[in-house]
């Protein structure tokens, strides 16, 4: 058996005009910043995990830090991403999207009962808000 794991700290997409998705997060979410790079914006998603942007191609190569070295990495094409929400947020949510001219481009109902919205950012990055009971750990 491995040794445990404690869940899922960071979540990367990759975006093409860095400007217009940093405005599109701060405007629809308003995520602290905790780090700002030229290539990079890590937010901080409601103190329980890490949303990091990163300018598409802007990570492809190896990174030397002060730290250490950080491997290349980079994501083409439409990644996909959900934030958790109380199921009494739908609606409002609902609403603060239709607000923001944000279109929803699904919804579903989950066998074990709960919901989720589906929309995109600026990048075609599909993103979801799903309430409790979508799975069974959640």
């Amino acid at each position: 058996m491995p040794p445990a794991v404690e869940g899922v700290l960071e979540t990367a997409l990759y975006v093409d005009d860095f400007e217009r998705a940093l405005a599109f997060y701060d405007r629809l979410f308003g995520f602290p910043h905790l780090i700002e790079t030229p290539t990079l914006v890590a937010l901080d998603v409601s103190g329980r995990s890490i949303l990091l942007l990163f300018r598409r191609g802007g990570s492809a190569h190896e990174q030397s830090l002060p730290g250490g070295v950080i491997p290349a990495h980079d994501g083409h094409g439409p990644l996909h991403m959900a934030f958790s929400i109380a199921e009494e947020a739908l609606g409002p949510w609902e609403r603060r999207l239709e607000e923001f001219g944000v279109a929803v481009e699904g919804r579903m109902t989950w066998p074990l009962g709960g919901r989720s919205l589906y929309f995109r950012d600026p990048d075609g990055n599909l993103l979801e808000l799903v309430t409790p009971k979508v799975w069974r750990t959640y």
